[in-house]
């Protein structure tokens, strides 16, 4: 089953080393014959959160807005790729999840967290799971940390190391299950 899988990037750093990770899921996705479009905060320059897209007038928000919110309601699955600021998320990414909340709803999200050292950003991977769960996309039980990014993927995504292909096919496994299960139920109504 083909699904739609948006890769919602958190960094707007000029040097940043998400865009590898991002790209790698990207191309992991698409391999298996997914939809996965880039949500890019950088591209996006989202304003910083004065109103939610739900607070505008219905066809009132800002294109930016629009354009996302379609996006996000097409999706069957998230993936959320995060580094590690201070222990917590990076600001562009909450920025971005928070500008929506029933766009989320009923599917699952998968966290990629990385980092520059040996611990892959799993910190702020535990402050985002709460909060996807706040926003009504659940993440799945496993995540798919990238210690040491800058040596693990090349800037096109590209893994120079063995155990990177695998990890995330067990991964993006476990979130094609949830999307397909969750999408199923869909179909059938929500509770609300």
């Amino acid at each position: 089953m083909s699904l739609v899988v948006p890769v919602i990037l958190g960094s707007v750093r000029s040097d940043r080393q998400g865009i590898r990770a991002a790209r790698f899921l990207i191309s992991q996705l698409t391999a298996r014959g997914h939809d996965a479009p880039l949500v890019d905060p950088a591209e996006l320059n989202l304003p910083l959160l004065d109103k939610m897209y739900k607070e505008h007038p219905k066809g009132q928000a800002p294109k930016v807005l629009e354009d996302l919110a379609t996006l996000l309601r097409r999706a069957d699955a998230f993936v959320v790729v995060s580094g590690e600021y201070n222990h917590s998320i990076p600001p562009a990414l909450s920025n971005t999840l928070d500008h929506f909340l029933e766009e989320y709803f009923w599917r699952p999200s998968g966290i990629v967290c990385y980092s520059a050292g040996q611990f892959g950003g799993v910190r702020a991977a535990m402050q985002l799971r709460a909060m996807l769960a706040e926003l009504g996309t659940p993440s799945i039980p496993s995540l798919l940390p990238i210690p040491r990014i800058h040596k693990a993927l090349s800037e096109d995504g590209q893994p120079s190391e063995e155990w990177l292909g695998k990890a995330a096919g067990k991964f993006l496994d476990e979130l094609t299950w949830y999307a397909e299960a969750l999408k199923a139920k869909r179909a059938d109504g929500t509770p609300y």
